[in-house]
C-alpha cells in the first residue's frame, strides 16, 4: 500500500550556515558557492519516496521545505507564520562557526513554542572544509543527545549526506503522521531545553 502525506519542513539556524545551499543541493542537485542571503522566506517542494517494509507500506511525502533568513530579529517578526503547521525541523550548524552550535537550542526552542515537540534532525554542514573546523563532531553529538535528536555531517558543496539527512527527517515525520515507529505515541526523550 502507498500513502500520500503532505508535510511542512522548516530549516533553522544562523545566517550563512548553508540552509539555502542544502535545500538547493537536495531539491535541484546544484551548488553555488556565492553567498546569497535569504530575504524573508522561500518555499521549495520535493516528493520524498519512503519504504517501511515492517509496516508493508510505501509513503509519498510531499514536502514543503521552508527556508528563512537566519537573523534573530527577523525570526521574532516571522516565527508565527513560518513555524505554524511545521511537522519537522532540519536544524543546521556550521562546522566553521562555533556560535551556530551555541544558538541551536534557541532555534529549536523557537519552533517548539509554536508547534510543540516535532521530529528534529541536525545537519552539521560544511564538513568538507576540514581545515576550517572550529569544533569537534563530539560536541554536536552531546547537544543532539540533549535535544533527543539525531545528526549527520553534511556538505552542500559535495552533496555528502544531504539527501540522507532529509530522508531521515522525512521518515521520522512519516512515522509520527501515520502512527507507527518512535513518533507514534510521543516525541523522543530529551532533556529540558532552557
Amino acid at each position: 500500500m502507498v500513502k500520500r502525506v503532505k508535510t511542512k519542513i522548516c530549516l533553522v539556524g544562523d545566517q550563512a550556515v548553508g540552509k539555502t545551499s542544502l535545500i538547493r543541493r537536495y531539491v535541484l542537485e546544484e551548488f553555488d558557492d556565492h553567498y546569497m542571503m535569504t530575504l524573508g522566506t522561500k518555499v521549495s517542494k520535493k516528493i520524498i519516496a519512503l519504504d517501511f517494509p515492517d509496516e508493508d507500506l510505501g509513503v509519498q511525502l510531499e514536502a514543503g521545505i521552508w527556508d528563512i533568513m537566519g537573523q534573530p530579529g527577523l525570526l521574532d517578526l516571522l516565527k508565527e507564520a513560518y513555524f505554524t503547521g511545521a511537522h519537522g525541523i532540519l536544524a543546521v550548524v556550521d562546522m566553521t562557526s562555533p556560535q551556530t552550535l551555541l544558538t541551536l537550542k534557541s532555534w529549536i526552542r523557537s519552533v517548539e513554542r509554536i508547534t510543540g515537540p516535532v521530529p528534529t534532525f541536525v545537519a552539521v554542514n560544511k564538513v568538507d572544509l576540514k581545515e576550517r573546523h572550529l569544533f569537534a563532531i563530539e560536541e554536536v553529538e552531546a547537544v543532539a543527545r540533549e535535544l533527543g535528536c539525531d545528526y549527520l555531517p553534511t556538505s552542500a558543496r559535495t552533496g555528502e549526506n544531504v539527501e540522507e539527512a532529509f530522508r531521515r527527517l522525512a521518515s521520522l515525520i512519516s512515522e509520527r503522521s501515520l502512527g507507527f515507529g518512535r513518533g507514534a505515541w510521543e516525541p523522543p526523550p530529551r532533556t529540558a531545553v532552557p
